[in-house]
């Protein structure tokens, strides 16, 4: 479970969260939606610890992840991330940018580590692409591959920023398809995502964020249809 408390960040006296609190549950799918600014990427960041926090705590499994003698390199074995940029290693192939982490990390053996990476492959759709390097894929393969490399950890959580984004439309179905079949396969997973289509679908819950802080949350059919709070009227009549 992720649990998050009264979370506080600033980036030079400017608050990008103001006192974010919310909780997901094993298994569970939440989707943050939100305007650009409005503290979500940054929300990600922090519950990988990449970005210290100001106040507040975030709990992993009941471990502190900004606590003093959390040791991150461990915890973040739980915790997979995949941002925008595809950020693949251009020198190396498919199966070698997703075995690269097991064998370095997590200390397997090359034919255990390529094993695990060509079951993650075909998982995302890749199988017939393990010896191309990623200058030869789509950008929408780009990011099948980095979630690959992601998966190849065999983390507990999942977390997506905007994964689409960079991506031209025609490609970005296939890359929400496989999003899909990680929440069919139950994993939890927080994304971040201006696909509106894909959170009515695919998430347990909505949450909303505006200005650094959660405005409103719940489970999609009641989101988009009994929004609560203006401010998600609101939005939601621009981008729905």
């Amino acid at each position: 479970m992720i649990q998050i408390r009264d979370v506080y960040k600033s980036f030079h006296r400017v608050e990008v969260l103001r006192g974010v609190s919310m909780d997901v549950r094993g298994g569970e799918a939440v989707v943050v939606i939100g305007p650009s600014g409005s503290g979500k990427s940054t929300l990600l960041q922090c519950i990988n610890g990449l970005e210290p926090i100001d106040a507040g705590t975030i709990r992993i499994d009941d471990v502190e992840v900004h606590g003093r003698g959390t040791n991150l390199n461990r915890l973040r074995r739980k915790i997979g991330i995949v941002f925008q940029q595809y950020n693949t290693f251009p020198h190396l192939t498919a199966l070698e940018n997703v075995s690269l982490a097991p064998r370095i990390v997590l200390k397997l053996p090359r034919g255990e580590a390529e094993a695990k990476a060509e079951e993650q492959l075909r998982r995302v759709g890749l199988a017939d692409k393990l010896n191309e390097r990623p200058g030869r894929l789509s950008g929408g393969q780009q990011q099948r591959l980095a979630i690959a490399r992601a998966l190849a950890m065999q983390p507990d959580y999942m977390l997506f920023d905007e994964i689409t984004s960079a991506l031209d439309p025609e490609l970005v179905g296939e890359v929400l398809d496989t999003l899909r079949m990680l929440r069919r396969d139950g994993m939890t997973m927080i994304c971040v995502t201006h696909e509106m289509r894909f959170a009515r679908e695919a998430a347990d819950r909505i949450v909303f964020m505006d200005e650094g802080r959660v405005c409103e949350e719940g489970p999609p059919a009641e989101f988009f249809t009994q929004p609560r709070e203006a401010r998600t009227r609101q939005f939601l009549r621009q981008v729905t």
